[in-house]
Protein backbone atom coordinates (compact mmCIF):
# COMPACT_ATOMS: atom_id res chain seq x y z
CA UNK A 1 0.00 0.00 0.00
CA UNK A 2 1.51 3.34 -1.12
CA UNK A 3 -0.13 6.71 -0.04
CA UNK A 4 1.06 10.18 -1.03
CA UNK A 5 -0.79 13.66 -1.32
CA UNK A 6 -0.24 16.42 -3.64
CA UNK A 7 -1.14 19.66 -3.50
CA UNK A 8 -3.65 20.60 -6.06
CA UNK A 9 -3.38 23.72 -9.09
CA UNK A 10 -5.77 25.39 -11.29
CA UNK A 11 -5.08 22.47 -13.54
CA UNK A 12 -7.01 20.45 -10.85
CA UNK A 13 -10.46 21.85 -11.01
CA UNK A 14 -12.41 19.44 -13.30
CA UNK A 15 -10.89 16.67 -10.93
CA UNK A 16 -12.05 18.38 -7.53
CA UNK A 17 -15.46 19.09 -8.61
CA UNK A 18 -15.98 15.70 -9.78
CA UNK A 19 -14.41 13.98 -6.38
CA UNK A 20 -16.61 16.66 -4.73
CA UNK A 21 -19.74 15.86 -5.88
CA UNK A 22 -19.15 11.98 -5.74
CA UNK A 23 -17.90 12.23 -2.23
CA UNK A 24 -20.61 14.27 -0.92
CA UNK A 25 -23.54 12.59 -2.72
CA UNK A 26 -22.48 9.12 -1.98
CA UNK A 27 -22.32 10.29 1.95
CA UNK A 28 -25.29 12.13 2.33
CA UNK A 29 -27.92 11.13 -0.55
CA UNK A 30 -29.47 8.89 1.56
CA UNK A 31 -30.44 10.97 4.20
CA UNK A 32 -30.94 14.16 2.33
CA UNK A 33 -33.95 14.50 -1.02
CA UNK A 34 -33.16 14.27 -4.34
CA UNK A 35 -33.96 17.57 -4.97
CA UNK A 36 -32.05 19.26 -2.36
CA UNK A 37 -29.01 17.02 -2.93
CA UNK A 38 -28.80 18.64 -6.44
CA UNK A 39 -29.61 22.26 -5.54
CA UNK A 40 -26.65 21.86 -2.92
CA UNK A 41 -24.45 20.36 -5.66
CA UNK A 42 -24.95 22.42 -8.09
CA UNK A 43 -24.37 25.40 -6.28
CA UNK A 44 -21.31 23.71 -3.88
CA UNK A 45 -19.45 22.63 -6.85
CA UNK A 46 -20.45 24.83 -9.98
CA UNK A 47 -17.21 25.24 -11.59
CA UNK A 48 -16.53 29.15 -10.92
CA UNK A 49 -17.25 28.13 -7.50
CA UNK A 50 -14.44 25.06 -7.30
CA UNK A 51 -12.37 27.73 -9.27
CA UNK A 52 -13.09 30.91 -6.87
CA UNK A 53 -12.13 28.31 -4.12
CA UNK A 54 -9.11 27.05 -6.03
CA UNK A 55 -8.01 30.64 -6.61
CA UNK A 56 -8.17 31.99 -2.80
CA UNK A 57 -4.64 32.25 -1.68
CA UNK A 58 -6.04 31.57 1.78
CA UNK A 59 -7.52 28.03 1.12
CA UNK A 60 -5.55 24.88 -0.02
CA UNK A 61 -6.41 22.04 -1.88
CA UNK A 62 -4.43 18.21 -1.56
CA UNK A 63 -4.89 14.96 -3.43
CA UNK A 64 -4.45 11.87 -1.99
CA UNK A 65 -3.44 8.55 -3.70
CA UNK A 66 -3.44 5.08 -2.76
CA UNK A 67 -1.96 2.83 -4.63
CA UNK A 68 -1.27 5.34 -7.55
CA UNK A 69 -5.05 5.87 -7.59
CA UNK A 70 -7.12 8.96 -6.67
CA UNK A 71 -8.79 8.61 -3.66
CA UNK A 72 -9.82 12.04 -2.38
CA UNK A 73 -8.70 15.30 -1.47
CA UNK A 74 -8.79 18.14 1.69
CA UNK A 75 -9.63 21.46 1.98
CA UNK A 76 -7.90 23.87 4.51
CA UNK A 77 -8.18 27.62 5.48
CA UNK A 78 -7.67 30.06 6.86
CA UNK A 79 -8.07 33.88 7.78
CA UNK A 80 -10.81 35.28 5.63
CA UNK A 81 -11.51 32.20 3.59
CA UNK A 82 -12.67 29.98 7.05
CA UNK A 83 -16.60 29.79 6.54
CA UNK A 84 -17.04 31.06 9.53
CA UNK A 85 -15.48 34.05 11.25
CA UNK A 86 -12.97 32.86 13.85
CA UNK A 87 -9.86 34.23 15.06
CA UNK A 88 -6.41 34.12 13.34
CA UNK A 89 -5.07 31.91 14.93
CA UNK A 90 -7.23 29.32 13.87
CA UNK A 91 -7.21 26.74 10.58
CA UNK A 92 -10.33 25.58 9.38
CA UNK A 93 -10.79 22.16 7.54
CA UNK A 94 -13.32 22.18 5.27
CA UNK A 95 -13.22 19.19 3.53
CA UNK A 96 -11.99 15.69 4.41
CA UNK A 97 -13.28 13.89 0.87
CA UNK A 98 -12.27 10.23 0.74
CA UNK A 99 -13.90 8.50 -1.97
CA UNK A 100 -16.67 5.44 -0.93
CA UNK A 101 -13.65 2.65 -2.24
CA UNK A 102 -11.23 3.92 -0.35
CA UNK A 103 -12.84 4.22 2.93
CA UNK A 104 -11.52 2.84 6.10
CA UNK A 105 -8.33 2.70 4.53
CA UNK A 106 -6.67 5.51 7.11
CA UNK A 107 -6.67 7.85 4.54
CA UNK A 108 -8.89 10.02 6.76
CA UNK A 109 -6.26 10.33 9.58
CA UNK A 110 -3.21 11.35 6.75
CA UNK A 111 -5.67 13.46 5.56
CA UNK A 112 -6.46 15.27 9.14
CA UNK A 113 -2.43 15.12 9.93
CA UNK A 114 -2.15 16.88 6.69
CA UNK A 115 -3.65 19.85 7.77
CA UNK A 116 -2.24 19.44 11.61
CA UNK A 117 0.75 20.13 10.31
CA UNK A 118 -0.62 22.93 7.84
CA UNK A 119 -1.39 24.75 10.61
CA UNK A 120 1.84 24.36 12.76
CA UNK A 121 3.57 25.15 9.91
CA UNK A 122 1.47 28.24 10.48
CA UNK A 123 2.00 28.72 13.76
CA UNK A 124 -1.94 28.64 14.14
CA UNK A 125 -3.02 27.26 17.64
CA UNK A 126 -6.50 25.57 16.70
CA UNK A 127 -7.69 23.32 14.09
CA UNK A 128 -11.83 23.26 13.85
CA UNK A 129 -14.42 22.14 11.56
CA UNK A 130 -17.94 21.62 10.55
CA UNK A 131 -19.67 18.16 11.12
CA UNK A 132 -23.31 17.27 10.11
CA UNK A 133 -25.04 16.41 13.55
CA UNK A 134 -26.39 13.36 12.12
CA UNK A 135 -23.08 12.19 10.51
CA UNK A 136 -22.03 9.94 13.29
CA UNK A 137 -18.83 8.24 12.02
CA UNK A 138 -17.64 11.60 11.42
CA UNK A 139 -18.45 12.76 14.47
CA UNK A 140 -16.95 9.73 16.43
CA UNK A 141 -13.81 9.92 13.91
CA UNK A 142 -13.11 13.29 15.14
CA UNK A 143 -13.76 13.29 18.62
CA UNK A 144 -10.99 9.53 18.32
CA UNK A 145 -8.70 12.49 16.73
CA UNK A 146 -8.99 14.57 19.75
CA UNK A 147 -11.65 17.33 18.45
CA UNK A 148 -13.88 18.89 21.29
CA UNK A 149 -17.56 19.90 20.19
CA UNK A 150 -17.71 23.96 21.07
CA UNK A 151 -20.51 25.29 19.19
CA UNK A 152 -22.89 24.68 15.99
CA UNK A 153 -23.30 27.00 13.04
CA UNK A 154 -26.78 26.38 10.64
CA UNK A 155 -25.95 24.61 7.32
CA UNK A 156 -28.22 24.81 3.93
CA UNK A 157 -28.70 21.49 2.11
CA UNK A 158 -31.56 23.68 -0.66
CA UNK A 159 -34.21 24.58 1.39
CA UNK A 160 -33.54 22.33 4.60
CA UNK A 161 -31.88 23.97 7.80
CA UNK A 162 -29.77 21.63 8.66
CA UNK A 163 -27.27 21.94 12.34
CA UNK A 164 -23.67 21.34 11.79
CA UNK A 165 -21.68 20.65 15.14
CA UNK A 166 -18.10 22.74 15.50
CA UNK A 167 -15.08 20.34 16.39
CA UNK A 168 -12.50 22.65 17.77
CA UNK A 169 -8.50 20.57 18.36
CA UNK A 170 -6.00 22.35 20.12
CA UNK A 171 -2.22 22.33 18.85
CA UNK A 172 -0.50 23.75 22.01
Amino acid sequence: MTVHMSKCSPEDLQLLQEIGIETFNDTFKHQNTAENMNTYLERAFEVKQVEKELSNPFSEFYFIYFNEELAGYLKVNINDAQSEKMDDESLEIERIYVRTRFQKQGLGKVLLNKAVERAAEQDKKNIWLGVWEKNENAIAFYKKMGFVHTGAHSFYMGDEKQTDFILVKSLV
